[in-house]
């Protein structure tokens, strides 16, 4: 039985709003198609005409024609009961989520594996949890493009990997996908001696033969946290082991980049830093797109320092007090995690020489709270952030600090162990700003523009 879409709330002057529609009524179809999801919302109002079928609370049923732009929404919003998350059914041995410590807010420890959230947020899926309505479902709606944790092609070691006996069937997926012309962006989470060396060489042969349907490939090395109690024995890659894995990645991506323009398989940032190699330039990236995996991020962010400082060298801001120079007048602090310290210092030092009156440090955190060789920003919390800075502080006085963006909960003022920027700001005694990842932020930001 098909559960009941059930309106939330209707914005103020939206397109349901002035046809009279209310909360507490039911969407029941739109142009005779049943609404069982926000999946099957968002791709039903995709026209720019629509027939919609509303039950109200006396039992009702109204039907309204509805002329409107193709993007336009209809105004309306659903308990999130309704909208639903698909948990994850297996049990992968590289899980970040198992790694998690007790005592953090009950939602971290949901393993999505939603076909939905790929769509609507970017998440990956492994496709074990697609039934077949499902999977003839995002070909119908033609969703794309579909993130996918890939992982390995080798069906008998992906079984192993993520526990799941019916996880080897990974090629089929993706020759349906292909076969339909629904995009794909693949993720493979490296883990040494499982899926590394001669396997990742193999799979990454075998999702060339996917291209250009599936767009992309990022590599990420398996991230190990201190809490590992009870799970499989995993160890860090070495720098010796990410210099072979570079070889392995480079020497597809630039046979790709040499026959088609793009590099089709990118490593995240953390092989290069592991293997003590310089990032390459934004050329290497070919437009980024796996960038919202953390792939490329560093490099796209120097660029997009240097392109500010040019800006701002021919187009000089003047924000000094007595209006002669560049200043900002303020001493700025940047917090970091481990693994980009000395990049960031470097960039600082980039824009200190062309600006040499601003005033900026980069302090590092030690991630002790999932464990140190846990090291991006990314996962920083507010706990370390404190006991670190503080100290700091004290030899070092600054009067603002700035975190990477990326640290808080998306949408919110939350790091992951709920501490909130209004509250680091309070323990440390320093006004605390979150910026995006992007050179012009940061420029704004200390030439207090």
């Amino acid at each position: 039985m098909l559960k009941k879409f059930i309106i939330n709330s209707v914005q103020k002057e939206s397109i349901l709003y002035e046809m009279d529609v209310e909360a507490g009524d039911i969407l029941l179809s739109i142009n005779g198609m049943p609404v069982t999801d926000i999946l099957d919302y968002r791709y039903l109002i995709a026209d720019d005409t629509l027939m919609v079928e509303i039950e109200k609370a006396d039992g009702e049923i109204w039907e309204l024609d509805i002329e409107k732009e193709f993007e336009d929404d209809l105004g309306v919003e659903f308990p999130e009961e309704m909208i639903g998350t698909k948990t994850c059914k297996n049990n992968c041995v590289f899980c970040f989520i198992d790694q998690l410590p007790a005592g953090m807010r009950e939602s971290l420890y949901i393993k999505d594996d939603d076909e939905r959230l790929s769509f609507l947020t970017g998440n990956y899926i492994t496709m074990t949890n697609l039934t077949k309505d499902e999977l003839n479902r995002i070909i119908r709606y033609r969703i794309m493009p579909m993130n996918l944790s890939i992982h390995t092609t080798n069906p008998e070691l992906r079984k192993k990997m993520l526990k799941n006996r019916f996880a080897g069937d990974v090629m089929s997926y993706l020759e349906t996908f292909r076969d339909n012309g629904i995009q794909m962006n693949g993720q493979i989470v490296l883990v040494p001696g499982y899926n590394d060396g001669a396997e990742l060489k193999k799979t990454l042969e075998d999702l060339i033969e996917f291209y250009p349907v599936l767009q992309s490939v990022s590599v990420v090395p398996v991230g190990i946290s201190e809490h590992r109690q009870g799970l499989a024995e995993l160890r860090p890659f070495s720098r010796e082991e990410a210099v072979s894995t570079l070889a392995i990645i480079n020497a597809i991506h630039d046979n790709m980049a040499k026959m088609h323009g793009d590099g089709f398989v990118y490593p995240s940032d953390e092989f290069f830093l592991l293997a003590n190699i310089d990032i390459p330039n934004v050329d290497y990236y070919h437009g980024f797109p796996q960038i919202e995996n953390g792939v490329g991020m560093m490099a796209d962010f120097k660029a997009s320092v240097q392109e500010a400082l040019d800006v701002t060298k021919t187009n000089p801001i003047d924000v000094s007090p007595v209006g002669t120079e560049i200043k900002s007048g303020l001493k700025i602090g940047i917090i970091t995690g481990i693994a980009a310290f000395e990049y960031m210092c470097g960039l600082i030092s980039n824009i200190k020489a062309e600006l040499p009156d601003l005033d900026l440090v980069v302090f590092p955190v030690t991630n002790y709270f999932f464990g140190p060789r846990i090291t991006v920003s990314g996962l920083l919390t507010g706990a370390d952030i404190v006991a670190q800075i503080k100290p700091m502080l004290v030899d070092n006085p600054r009067e603002l600090l700035l975190l990477p963006e990326n640290v808080l909960r998306n949408g919110t003022e939350v790091l992951l162990d709920d501490w909130t920027l209004t509250k680091l700001s309070d323990a440390l005694n320093v006004p605390i700003t979150a910026i995006p990842v992007i050179g012009q932020n940061l420029l704004n930001v200390v030439l207090n523009k």
